[in-house]
């Protein structure tokens, strides 16, 4: 990479960085954002945690300063600061700041937090998958998310004896004001630097180093749902990474969607391959077809379909927003890039097959009582009429 147009963060530290000691004013400063949600349980039980590593829990709230409604509401997550992590990166020593949300449909979210400055957005790409001196960012997250399982353990129900791969987003955070305009000196409204930059931040979005490459088609759909509020701020949505352009203080409003989303993505996916799982065993257990195994299945089928009720009403809980305004925007934008939607109807049409299964089982069980109870009814007056030939 040129050194002229490389990477240094703010602390002067450098990693997918260029070394301290050249000297460059950095035409974008701000930070990349990891989201890695796992999910690690059935569900969580109702007492809340005190502890995570030593840490205490932190307080979370959503700034209201964008007109909203007067009757706020959001789900707040258990959310805890994890200690600071000290890395080698590929160019220097890294600072990671990592912070844990555990929710009660037994997911957790971890963030990791990584500053840095650049004078092209080109420059950030190489931070999509960063690599660190003894592995992955992805594998040391793991390591992380397994040692925060193992601690909640006393809080988990039904727990996954094996941690799968986590849902990983990430999101590129620009402070604002954006660079001055060439043509005029004053800073570029959000907007109108989109329309400018569109090409290098679908190339930064989709993770392609040379955005020249890109056809005008995918730069139009990598960067086709955004969403502003004041002219100062932009919020850019693809399926694999995001864009946010805003003041600091107002990250991590944006960032909260965004990693709900995310929460929700695996949880969907997390309960597709649990209804797989019983759809795989129900078709097994019928054609097995023994009555003690159909009693068994009806029995699961039941605690599915009631598992299922939990899970959406959990989940409606937790994607409450305050009405119609910019921040339920921002989660319909990111719902849409995750295809939300679609895995939803995938796991409906999914648990409408159990649900069938399980109503062809109940009325093949009760057709099976009332056969017994029709056999009873004849026998007794079997029965009857020996008693009255015998007593004749």
């Amino acid at each position: 990479m040129d050194k002229a147009r490389a990477l240094r963060y703010t602390d002067g530290t450098a990693a997918c960085a260029r070394p301290r000691e050249t000297r460059f004013v950095a035409r974008y400063s701000g930070e990349v954002v990891y989201l890695f949600a796992y999910d690690i349980a059935y569900e969580m039980s109702r007492e809340p945690v005190r502890e995570i590593f030593g840490q205490q829990p932190t307080p979370f709230a959503i700034d209201a300063s964008k007109h909203a409604p007067r009757q706020l509401f959001s789900y707040r997550p258990r959310m805890f600061k994890l200690p600071a992590v000290e890395k080698t990166g590929p160019r220097g020593p890294l600072r990671l700041d990592c912070s844990l949300k555990i929710l009660q449909v037994g997911a957790i979210s971890i963030s990791v937090r990584m500053p840095f400055e650049a004078d092209r957005l080109e420059d950030l790409v190489t931070c999509h998958d960063l690599k660190l001196s003894n592995g992955t960012l992805s594998e040391h997250i793991l390591q992380i998310a397994e040692n925060v399982r193992k601690q909640l353990l006393p809080y988990l129900n039904r727990p996954v004896e094996k941690l799968s791969e986590a849902e990983a987003y990430t999101v590129f955070c620009l402070k604002a004001p954006l660079p001055l305009d060439a043509a005029t000196g004053n800073p570029m409204g959000a907007e109108p630097w989109l329309q400018a930059h569109r090409r290098s931040i679908a190339a930064l979005l989709t993770q392609e180093s040379d955005a020249q490459h890109l056809s005008e088609q995918e730069a139009l759909e990598s960067t086709g749902r955004f969403l502003s509020y004041y002219d100062h701020d932009l919020v850019v949505m693809d399926w694999d990474a995001a864009l946010v352009v805003d003041q600091a203080q107002f990250f991590d409003e944006t960032l909260y969607i965004l990693e709900l989303a995310n929460l929700h993505l695996a949880e969907l996916k997390a309960y597709d391959r649990h209804l797989d799982d019983a759809l795989d065993r129900s078709y097994r257990d019928l054609a097995a077809s023994p009555l003690r195994s159909r009693q068994k299945m009806l029995r699961q089928l039941q605690e599915i379909c009631v598992d299922m009720a939990r899970f959406s009403d959990e989940m409606s809980n937790i994607t409450k927003f305050f009405g119609d305004w910019h921040l339920a925007r921002v989660y319909e934008g990111i719902a849409a890039r995750f295809h939300l939607q679609d895995w939803s109807k995938i796991v409906d049409e999914k648990l409408r097959t159990l649900g069938e299964l399980y109503d062809m089982l109940q009325n093949e069980q009760n057709h099976r009582w009332i056969m017994i109870l029709e056999v009873g009814m004849v026998l007794l007056f079997i029965l009857d009429l020996i008693l009255l030939v015998i007593v004749k």
